[in-house]
Order: C-alpha cells, then structure tokens, then sequence
C-alpha cells in the first residue's frame, strides 16, 4: 500500500456534476436497476491510500510464447510472484483459471493456495451463498473469528446494463453479513453494456453502484463498501473490447471525481489493460495510459495492475513482470518529494565547485545505491554490452526476471494447527459438492 498525495485531475465541471447527478437521478427512478434475489426485493429501506492487484479472471495463460488453458499449477506460480514483489498487495480472487480443477471447488484451493503461498489479504468468491460462505469461513479459521475489521473482501460485479443476478446478489448479502468488504463493480464496455457517450456510461455506472452499496447497507449498516469502476469501449467494427484508449482514460479520471463527490472509496477498473495479444510496445502504451489515469485519478483500489493481455482473455507470465516493474516506477514517481537541506547538497557544490563532477562526491558516495530508481526488466546497457548479453528485448528480459523471482521464493510460515484445519475443512467441503481432491 501507498500513499498517493499528488493533485487529482478532475475533468468535470460543477455544472457537467450536475448535469450528471440529474442523469443519474432520472435513469435511478424512471427505469431503475433490476435485483434476481428474493431476500433484496423483501430488504425495507474513504483518502489518499492506493492498494494494488493483479490480473484476474482470464481462462488462458501465456508462458514463453505459449498460450494454453490455464492450471492450477500456474496459479500456484502467479501466488508465489504476488509474494515476492513489493508492488501488489494483493493476489485477489483469481489471476487465473485453473482449468484443470472442477469448478466447484475450485474457490476451495484458490483460497487455500493463497493462505498458503502469499501473506497477502486475499479476494473471496462472490458468486454464490455458498461459495462466498466457504471463504468467510476459512478466513475465520486462519484468523480465530471475525471481529470489527474486515480482512476479506469480494468484488462483486454488476450484470450490465441495470441488473444483479441471483450469484452476485448471493454473494454481495453473505460479505455484507460478514462485514467484510464490497467491491461493487459495473462492467462497462461502451456500445454493449452501456451507450458509446461517456457522459451516458458515468451515469449508468454511478446508478448501478449506488444501488448495490445502498443493499448492502441495508443487509449489515456499516458495511465496508467500494465503488468500483471498469469502463471502457467497443471497437465498432468488430465488437471486440478495446483498452487503453483515450475514453477509457477519461472515464477513469471522471469516475474518481463522482467517487469523491459521493464519499465512496474507489476501485479504478484501469490497471495494466490492453487489447494486444503480445508484450510489445502496444501492450505497453495501453497499460501506461490506464494505469497513469488511476494514479492521477486517485483510485484507492487499482485491480488488474499486473499480466493482463489480449482484453483479459490471457495472464502473461512476461507483462506479469514487466507490470510489476511499470507499478514500482509509478509508485516511486508518484512517492512525495522529500526538500530538506541534506537534499539540497550545498556542501557538494562546496566540494566539487565549478566545472567538475559528481561522482566521487561525498554526497554521491553516501547515496550512489539507492538515489535513483533502479529498473529490473529494462535495460540501460550500451549497444555493445547489450548486443553481448544476447541481444534480449523487453519481453525476453520480463520472461528472465519472473523466473529469478521464483527461483528466490519462499513460502511463508503458516501455523501447523491452522493449516490441518483449513486443509479438513477444503476437503470435507469439496467431497459434499462430489469433487475429489488432495491439498496435502
């Protein structure tokens, strides 16, 4: 976690606000948002701080030029990453689908294999009761109960346009019970889920948001909430989803001028996205622009921050890491600007005088290790010591650095009694829904 104090831009004027706030009230009352569970139509009537997650969701994986199914063996992989580098703090639900693993246990071992690989506060399943029940439980055995605090939370996703379903609903009622934190998240892509106008899709977004923290107040009062936001567009000539263009910049910007507008902490749905299929320079442009857009926004919770590739269809072992290194360069740059009178090197000056050099300053020579922000993916090598180091580029040099990471891991330490009771209660869990599996 970081704090983000740098000036937020706001692109909205006090009148666009308000012309909003009457769109959002018109759409509120006049066509309403549609909830698929009897006990919500039976219910009567925030800072600074940025935290950060990688990719989740996509089916396929993407390792060394190779895309295939995804497997539980990689998501055990992608957990050991998230621990071992500084610039996620959370490994989240599932940055991956294992495929190989029934579907439905398979929240069982992605939460168990995030209780064991990573010390991270991880992400609960929210798509079903019963689902969302065997996170909260496990959470409570590792943590010896609940108390007042959350240390789970689920990102629940709206059925755009307007719509909960019966799974989300189940699930955004099960954490709000629990007291642990909601995630409600509109899946925007502009011209299927939503108009092709901005403005339309920040009212939409801002009415279907509303509606599902205002139930989840009305389940548990008090009830950690987060606005969450994934807008983006369509490309109108193929239908395919498109990232890191121009208007999903400016929804993210918008979107965190409403959220502070309403109170609400904010989950930015811009992290590392783009729509190209390879770690190039498109993939790198794409996730620059959706991921500056939630620093300058000011997003508190910046989800899909690493390995997203092909419009999140692929986890890629190599922008993994070159994600990792984009996020660190941001959180240094974006870290306050420490002016006292050592920064100010006067004696230096003093020393060296005028038309010399630094190097061998006394200033230097106490700082040289750690002054400047150091990359461990790109290269500052000169043409010759490059082309001697095998001439590698930027996604070749990412594919190296995970593997080094792997290579240093460790796994946590997890207390015995813990661990026997979490791997019971997986499997006697998984045998009541008919899958057989061993976790020992």
């Amino acid at each position: 976690m970081i704090v983000n104090p740098a000036p937020r831009f706001e692109p909205l004027s006090e009148e666009a606000l308000a012309t909003l706030d009457a769109g959002v009230g018109r759409l509120a009352s006049e066509v309403g948002v549609q909830f698929d569970h009897p006990r919500a139509l039976d219910l009567e009537i925030g800072g600074d701080h940025m935290v950060f997650g990688p990719v989740q969701g996509p089916p396929f994986v993407r390792i060394d030029g190779e895309r295939r199914d995804g497997t539980m063996a990689d998501l055990e992989q992608l957990m050991r990453l998230t621990h071992m580098t500084g610039a996620l703090d959370t490994p989240g639900r599932s940055m991956l689908e294992p495929n190989d693993i029934p579907l439905d246990s398979r929240h069982l071992l992605r939460a168990l294999a995030a209780v064991r690989l990573t010390d991270r506060v991880w992400a609960g399943e929210p798509s079903s009761e019963g689902a969302a029940q065997d996170c909260i439980r496990m959470i409570e055995i590792v943590h010896g109960g609940l108390g007042d605090d959350p240390v789970l939370f689920a990102n629940v996703n709206v059925n755009s346009p307007l719509r909960y379903d019966v799974r989300m609903l189940e699930g955004l009622i099960a954490y709000a019970e629990a007291r642990q934190a909601v995630i409600v998240t509109p899946f925007l892509l502009m011209g299927a889920m939503a108009p092709v106008s901005v403005p339309a899709a920040l009212v939409q977004q801002t009415v279907e948001v509303l509606a599902g923290v205002a139930l989840a107040q009305l389940v548990r009062r008090g009830s950690p909430c987060i606005m969450g936001s994934f807008l983006s567009s369509t490309d109108m000539q193929s239908g395919s989803p498109a990232f890191g263009g121009p208007e999903s910049a400016i929804g993210l910007y918008a979107s965190g001028q409403i959220a502070r507008r309403l109170g609400l902490p904010w989950r930015s749905g811009g992290g590392t996205l783009t729509a190209s299929q390879s770690v190039d320079y498109q993939a790198g442009y794409e996730s620059f622009n959706t991921m500056i857009a939630a620093f300058l926004g000011g997003a508190n919770v910046c989800w899909q921050s690493a390995g997203w590739l092909e419009g999140g269809l692929v986890t890629s072992f190599e922008k993994f890491a070159a994600d990792c290194e984009l996020l660190d360069l941001l959180q240094r740059q974006f870290a306050p600007l420490e002016i006292d009178e050592a920064s100010l090197a006067f004696d230096a000056h003093v020393e060296v005088g005028q038309g010399g050099h630094f190097f061998g300053a006394q200033h230097t020579l106490e700082r040289f290790r750690d002054c400047f922000w150091r990359p461990t993916v790109a290269s500052t090598e000169n043409f010759d010591r490059w082309t001697k180091n095998g001439s590698l580029d930027h996604a070749a040099r990412a594919s190296r650095r995970w593997k080094a990471l792997i290579a240093e891991y460790e796994q946590p330490p997890l207390d015995e009694a813990i661990e026997e009771e979490l791997v019971e209660f997986v499997e006697r869990r998984a045998a009541e829904v008919g899958d057989t599996v061993s976790v020992r």
